[in-house]
């Protein structure tokens, strides 16, 4: 991390999120984007979900910028859960879709592995893509999380579906 925040990795920066990024979470909320994740929420959702993001800790959410010229890509953060009685960190993502397929993903997952490493709080950080989810599947691999297997997992509330658990040791606190 540099002095101004600012996270890079090599081709994207993770900018930690800030009270003018409402409008990602309104661009993210279209059928497309919500697909595997129980679909679009409402504004009270959204406005509800940014209030939730503004907050520092515990965990962090961040905007993904190209690192060059500071082009919004997606968003990535990291979170507190309970998993299988231990408190981990959790993840996940989202990328626009003129930006998808180029890696910005990748890049940003391996960069949220070093912030939710740098916060020495939790050993695990889990991801839970649904198990259809090829493209959120394939991140988890090529960002270097080891596949646990399928699982049972409620998102959003009250709604169960299979997901993959994909795992980081970030190291021992």
């Amino acid at each position: 991390m540099d002095t101004t925040g600012t996270l890079d990795a090599r081709h994207v920066s993770l900018e930690p999120w800030a009270e003018g990024d409402f409008w990602l979470l309104q661009r993210t909320n279209s059928p497309e984007m919500t697909e595997h994740l129980g679909g679009p929420e409402t504004e009270e959702q959204l406005v509800a979900r940014h209030r939730r993001y503004l907050v520092v800790e515990p965990g962090r959410m961040y905007r993904v910028t190209l690192a060059r010229t500071g082009e919004t890509v997606g968003s990535i953060g990291f979170w507190e859960r309970t998993w299988r009685d231990t408190r981990v960190w959790e993840t996940g993502w989202g990328v626009l879709p003129e930006f998808q397929g180029r890696g910005f993903a990748v890049r940003a997952a391996r960069a949220v592995v070093e912030a939710a490493r740098a916060t020495r709080t939790h050993r695990y950080l889990h991801a839970f893509p649904g198990v259809g989810h090829a493209a959120s599947n394939a991140v988890c691999r090529r960002a270097g999380f080891e596949l646990l297997g399928p699982v049972d997992f409620e998102y959003p509330k009250g709604t169960w579906m299979t997901s993959n658990d994909w795992r980081v040791d970030l190291g021992r606190i």
